[in-house]
């Protein structure tokens, strides 16, 4: 079986940059207009979280070999969608701003960048603004040319990884893992029925959750996982059932294929719940 070269990939998503409980850096974004928005102080924690990640975690499990990169979708937050009003700016130029200053330093870090289309209520209709945001910053085309895609296959060492960004939710905890687990079958059933190699991990992102399912095959494991985000709780998550009781999960997720099988390590902060009154 033909060999990758990188045995390390590093998976993030869901940044929603250009919300006000999305990520941003430290320092203010001057805006299109010449005026500035400046981070809150929970944008700041979750950026030292951001730091956190990159600082230590990353050279940390890849041992500071090379690694791969994947933006899994939703670097960007699109403006005013669904009736929000947690948007910094409906100024995409805003909104590309903040994501550039953001991922730049990340990308130069990395040997290979790659970008997968998210949701279009945040990516724009078909991924028009996220597929602008990943040639500024030199992702690896594929062969339509396209540098954001829906779709990543991918080579690493001796094992094959699959990454979308959608995802079904769960409106319960008791079946968290459920579709996690099924997009692992479905992909075994779609590879057999075709005499395709299956792959040996499945990346998903979407739920802003990290939750992996595991089974074993002949290279060892076959894993499926969710991906936690970078973005807080809007208005709208109160309202979904599943969702409003948890808190959000901030980090991101590493793929290494070792000496004998391919595992995962995950980074995955929280904010502590709000205060008890009485």
């Amino acid at each position: 079986m033909k060999r990758g070269e990188f045995n390390n990939m590093i998976v993030v998503s869901d940044l929603h940059c250009g919300c006000r409980m999305g990520l941003h850096s430290n320092q203010p974004t001057k805006l299109d207009d010449g005026g500035f928005y400046h981070p809150s102080t929970f944008q700041k924690k979750v950026f030292s979280w951001w730091q956190e990640f990159w600082d230590d975690f990353v050279p940390r499990t890849t041992k500071n070999e090379p690694f791969v990169l994947v933006v899994n979708g939703d670097a960007l937050d699109g403006g005013a969608h669904h009736g929000n009003s947690t948007h910094i700016s409906d100024n995409r130029e805003d909104e590309l701003k903040i994501a550039k200053a953001i991922l730049e330093p990340v990308v130069e870090m990395s040997e290979q960048y790659y970008h997968i289309r998210g949701t279009e209520a945040h990516a724009g209709k078909s991924g028009v603004d996220e597929e602008r945001l990943a040639r500024e910053l030199g992702a690896i085309p594929d062969e339509t040319g396209q540098y954001a895609r829906w779709e990543l296959w991918y080579r690493l060492g001796f094992g094959l990884v699959n990454i979308m960004h959608h995802i079904g939710t769960a409106g319960s905890m008791h079946y968290e893992t459920t579709a996690i687990q099924k997009e692992l079958t479905e992909a075994y059933i779609e590879s057999a029925r075709w005499n395709e190699e299956p792959p040996d991990v499945v990346v998903r992102s979407h739920r802003h959750r990290n939750a992996e399912t595991r089974v074993q095959t002949y290279k060892g494991f076959g894993t499926s996982f969710t991906t936690p985000g970078w973005q807080g709780k809007t208005p709208l998550v109160y309202r979904v059932a599943g969702a409003r009781q948890a808190r959000p999960q901030f980090g991101g997720s590493m793929i290494r294929c070792g000496d004998e099988d391919i595992f995962t390590r995950h980074f995955v902060k929280r904010l502590s719940r709000t205060r008890t009154a009485s």
